[in-house]
């Protein structure tokens, strides 16, 4: 066996993982921070890979390869998870033939996610075993023990992740690929086929199934205590919360790291309390573990400390515990925010900005145009989850009437369309709506790093596939009305939602244009401005673009971010923006 040493995000440590376990099919949804797992296995050949239209369909594929006798896997982020539960929630039921591992990554803080949903939650309604590594080398070992595990108490089996863990770096050993022989495909109604008359006697199992894990976490290695001689304060955790009270507190105080959080131990966590005169639990969002110990009858420290809010820091844990503040740098200046903003070449910033023209409702979705919510556009009214701007638009125009509805419209991306607004469209018909739904076609799946999916016509390894057809797709769903424009041209968008609003039937309109970032996009030459023309009367800034900026109360251009879209040209009542390359800022 060849073993070396590689320093890996923990992401990447767990598609390792899969590749040295054995994995034969890997299913998932892209979703930050989730994504890099399925990105990085998909460069191994002996794993089969894919992108999933959504998470259901993801677990559905990784459910029916592990019955089928195949080790499989699907990631997803925390609320993906509320899209796979369906299927999930079954499969504890059924259990599997080979082992299943389902990643999921919670987002404390929020970086890039709508809510800081704990997932030991779903781990715990669902009676699935979870596992919370707390660096990248734990995320390759407890991916290969995750297997383990399933085999051999038949149950999929959670890894839990968080944004610090699976994005940050640490040193691994890697080792070589275990081939694992494909088992023998079962036919066993009682077990796999769950209507109620074998579905209550599998929940026997399943209940029974968590007892023997259970005993098995009190004395398994991933769940083990620290102790340091004369400390007298204890602190349960797991994950990056081991590592922060490691660094925080070093030998002061004792530990209890749990590698395994659900179920958690009861005869080990007894055995530690009274080994300390003070216990902690350090956990971020909910007191799931905390919660645990008090029902087992021991007394910790916990939320009414720590709080349920955000990421924690080194800098937390010292200070909630030993009351000091450590020493950091600190500047005498405020530093200018950096809010996030769409790429210059957006083709969405067009199209919002005349959706805020026209003064429309914007029932908004899940993806990078989200940002067009943000100012200057400030073109977006609510979002809510993937795939809602279709049938809250439905909701909100049902509640207020024709003529709200015709003013109101929604906004979703290709991607986003495909997991789950498509119901959505077909509600709308069905049920006789007149809503106006914009898909804003970009070719990619933005937000999460241009991954491809099915309207796009490429597999997760580039290979050309089939493309889903909107407008086909939309008519088939009762929608008679579809039409395509280019954002690029905001006149053309103007007149498109004008139009379709002032119907009394559902319309389909599709914004085409491929993201700027995509490498085989081809972009014009960057845009000038003629400063004997240009009145300065910021104009041109409405859009938001960060390729444009004022410099002595006259518009200048970045050359270095332009891509030439044209649009601040169409916005400009004085013919100041013109073509040109090289950097106009000396003009």
């Amino acid at each position: 066996m060849n073993i070396l040493k590689q320093l890996l995000l923990g992401n990447e440590a767990v598609a390792r993982g899969l590749y040295e376990a054995g994995v034969r099919v890997v299913s998932s949804y892209p979703g930050t921070p989730s994504t890099e797992i399925t990105e990085y296995v998909s460069k191994f050949d002996e794993v089969y890979s894919e992108w999933a239209p959504n998470e259901k369909v993801a677990a559905e594929v990784a459910i029916g390869a592990a019955i089928a006798g195949a080790r499989s896997f699907c990631g997803m982020k925390h609320v993906g998870l509320n899209v796979a539960a369906d299927p999930l929630y079954t499969a504890s039921y059924t259990g599997v033939n080979a082992g299943m591992v389902i990643a999921v990554a919670d987002d404390p803080g929020m970086h890039s996610s709508q809510n800081e949903q704990d997932s030991r939650h779903h781990a715990i309604a669902s009676k699935l075993p979870m596992l919370e590594p707390s660096d990248s080398a734990e995320c390759l070992e407890f991916t290969k023990l995750a297997f383990e595990l399933s085999e051999k108490f038949d149950t999929p089996v959670f890894i839990r992740l968080t944004t610090r863990i699976a994005h940050s770096r640490s040193l691994v050993e890697i080792s070589d690929r275990q081939e694992i022989a494909l088992k023998d495909f079962p036919k066993d109604p009682q077990k796999y086929v769950m209507m109620p008359a074998m579905a209550i006697k599998r929940h026997v199992v399943v209940e029974q199934r968590m007892l023997d894990i259970q005993k098995w976490g009190e004395c398994c290695s991933i769940n083990r205590m620290e102790l340091h001689n004369g400390a007298e304060i204890g602190v349960i955790a797991a994950g990056d919360c081991y590592q922060y009270a490691k660094e925080a507190l070093g030998d002061k105080a004792n530990y209890l790291k749990l590698g395994m959080v659900n179920p958690l131990p009861v005869k080990l966590i007894k055995e530690f309390a009274s080994k300390c005169k003070r216990l902690y639990v350090v956990e971020e969002l909910d007191g799931i573990i905390e919660t645990h110990c008090k029902n087992i009858g021991v007394d910790v420290v916990g939320k009414e400390v720590f709080g349920y809010l955000g990421e924690f820091s080194q800098r937390v844990v010292r200070e909630k515990i030993l009351g000091q503040t450590p020493e950091y740098l600190s500047v005498d200046f405020d530093v200018p925010p950096r809010p996030p903003v769409l790429c210059a070449g957006c083709p969405h910033r067009g199209l919002f900005y005349s959706l805020k023209k026209l003064g429309c409702n914007v029932s908004g979705d899940i993806g990078c145009y989200t940002l067009g919510a943000l100012a200057p556009l400030s073109a977006m009214d609510t979002c809510i989850c993937m795939g809602a701007s279709v049938s809250a638009l439905h909701g909100m125009n049902k509640a207020r009437g024709d003529e709200f509805a015709k003013k109101s419209v929604a906004v979703i991306g290709d991607s986003t369309f495909v997991h789950s607004g498509i119901t959505g469209l077909i509600d709308i018909a069905y049920n006789k709506g007149i809503s106006t739904v914009i898909v804003l076609d970009n070719s990619t799946t933005g937000m999460t790093g241009h991954q491809n999916n099915p309207a796009n016509g490429y597999t997760i390894k580039g290979d050309p596939t089939m493309a889903v057809n909107l407008e086909a797709l939309a008519k088939a769903c009762g929608i008679n009305r579809v039409r395509v424009v280019d954002p690029y041209d905001m006149n053309e968008v103007q007149t498109a939602v004008s139009e379709e609003l002032q119907h009394d039937e559902p319309s389909l309109i599709i914004s085409r244009r491929p993201c700027a970032l995509l490498k085989t996009v081809k972009h014009k030459p960057p845009l000038k401005v003629d400063k004997d023309r240009c009145t300065g009367c910021k104009l041109c800034m409405r859009i938001g673009c960060p390729a444009i900026s004022m410099k002595d109360n006259k518009a200048v251009i970045d050359f270095t971010q332009c891509v030439g879209c044209g649009v601040c040209q169409q916005m400009c009542r004085f013919g100041a923006i013109v073509e040109g390359e090289g950097n106009n800022s000396a003009n």
